[in-house]
Order: C-alpha cells, then sequence, then structure tokens
C-alpha cells in the first residue's frame, strides 16, 4: 500500500477451526449465483484473526461454488500477516490492511467477510465502517458482517450491498438453545445496544420467544421441527422473514433489515 496507514486498530484476534462454518454455509447456499456469475470471483477474509484458519475454510467453502475462487485474507497486524504466509496457496493470499481493503491492480471484492471486526467499535462508527467497506464492493457485491460465539454455536449477521444493509440472519445450534433471544448477546455492533424495550430488535426477540414456547409440544420431534414452526408462526404474524423451510432447518431465520433497524 505504498506506506499508506490501515484504516483500523487491531483485533483481540480470537479465532478457531470452524468458527464461522455457519455463516460460510450460508453464503454459499444463498449468496452462490453471485459467485458464480462474477468477472472476478474473489472474496475477502477481513480481519481473520491470529491464526488463519477462516480464510483456509472460507476458500475451501466457497471452491465448493466455483472452483476458481480466490480468498484474500487481511489483517492489520502485520505480524499476523506474516505468521500466516506459510498457509498461502493457489488462490489464497495474505496482505496487511484494514477497512481501506487493499487489493492489487484495483481488484473488486465480489464477497467481503467481516465476522468479529466491529464488536469492539462504537455503535456510531459502524455505518462508516459499512459504507467504506461496500464501496470496495464489485458491482452486485456482498458484505457479510456480525459477530458469534468462540465455537460458532450462535451467529447473527447482517448483508449489505452496495445500496445498503438488506438483512439479518439468526444461525444457531439448535441442541444448545434455550430460546430464541440468547442470541442477543450474539447481536452485530449496529443492534446490540439496542435490544431494550421500543427498539424493533427487541420486539423481534420477544416475539420469537413467544411462537418458540407456542411450539414446544413440536419439542418431542426434535429442535429443528419446533425451529420451524416458531419461524412459519412468526412469518405469518408479520415479520418479513426472507428465507424458507430448507434454511430454517440449518438453525437459520433471515429478516429483512428494514423490520429490525435501529430507530433514530
Amino acid at each position: 500500500m505504498g506506506g499508506v496507514r490501515p484504516v483500523g486498530v487491531v483485533t483481540r484476534g480470537t479465532t478457531n477451526p470452524n468458527r464461522l462454518r455457519r455463516m460460510d454455509r450460508w453464503i454459499a447456499a444463498t449468496c452462490g449465483w453471485q459467485l458464480r456469475g462474477a468477472a472476478d470471483p474473489l472474496a475477502v477474509d477481513l480481519g481473520y484473526g491470529a491464526a488463519p484458519w477462516t480464510a483456509v475454510e472460507l476458500l475451501g467453502r466457497l471452491r465448493a461454488v466455483r472452483a476458481d475462487a480466490e480468498v484474500v485474507g487481511i489483517e492489520i497486524d502485520p505480524g499476523r500477516v506474516a505468521a500466516a504466509q506459510p498457509y498461502a496457496r493457489d488462490g489464497l493470499t495474505f496482505r496487511h490492511g484494514g477497512f481501506e481493503v487493499p487489493l492489487p491492480g484495483g481488484r473488486r471484492p465480489v464477497l467481503i467477510r467481516a465476522a468479529n471486526v466491529l464488536r469492539q467499535y462504537g455503535e456510531a462508527e459502524v455505518g462508516a465502517v459499512w459504507d467504506r467497506l461496500r464501496a470496495r464492493l464489485a458491482p452486485g457485491g456482498l458484505l457479510v458482517e456480525g459477530t458469534c460465539d468462540e465455537i460458532g454455536r450462535r451467529h447473527v449477521w447482517v448483508a449489505v450491498g452496495p445500496e445498503g444493509p438488506r438483512t439479518v440472519t439468526f444461525a444457531t445450534r439448535l441442541a444448545s438453545l434455550d430460546r430464541p433471544s440468547d442470541l442477543a448477546e450474539r447481536l452485530p455492533k449496529a443492534l446490540i445496544h439496542r435490544n431494550v424495550p421500543g427498539e424493533p430488535v427487541h420486539s423481534f426477540l420477544t416475539a420469537f420467544d413467544r411462537a418458540w414456547a407456542a411450539a414446544s409440544p413440536l419439542s418431542a420431534l426434535g429442535a429443528r421441527q419446533r425451529w420451524a414452526r416458531a419461524v412459519r408462526d412468526l412469518r405469518a404474524s408479520g415479520w418479513p422473514v426472507v428465507d424458507g423451510p430448507a434454511r430454517w432447518r440449518q438453525g437459520e431465520v433471515t429478516v429483512a433489515w428494514a423490520a429490525l433497524a435501529p430507530r433514530a
């Protein structure tokens, strides 16, 4: 980057193998058409952390969708970039940088994944970061930004297109779930401080808990059936659920951003 200072601050760097598997599977299943149709099938793993496992895994999952997909792992800590170099291979490289997303030759990625990166920033900073990142996307590209627990059991992310935020996805290992509002602790920075009465995301999680409780008779058939019934009831009550049973069976639900966006 010719000595240009990277934009952002160093994260804790916590990472574990398979931590982002739920996000990766969602990306491959719902955004694979974007990757398949891209002139340059490039993805960025932004802020991959102290070890490069998430970038390595992202490449494998995207190559199941498109064989010539590429991943660039970008880290603001130069020591982490140096430590990742032994893992570089065909289609996988590592670069020093931050929210400016430095890529050679003016390349623009079809996907930027930023997981557990904005947790340490202030809520007021999120919009500017989203704007900076979505400006780096290729036409029709996608930013996926969110937070998960240390072993990837609970995860919430926002999908942001070039025009702005589109959806929020809640994903969980159903066997470990007591009630849907357990996911509140993993809300991304744009929403985590809004889980209070009067805010849409609080209303959504409250309604989800009620639907989950009402579906308790289905527990005998398994947590997947109970989750699917709760989501179906949420949609019937007016919440704009935008996915279907194939994703619900994975322990997911995706809702239009406009329904959960913070009040001004």
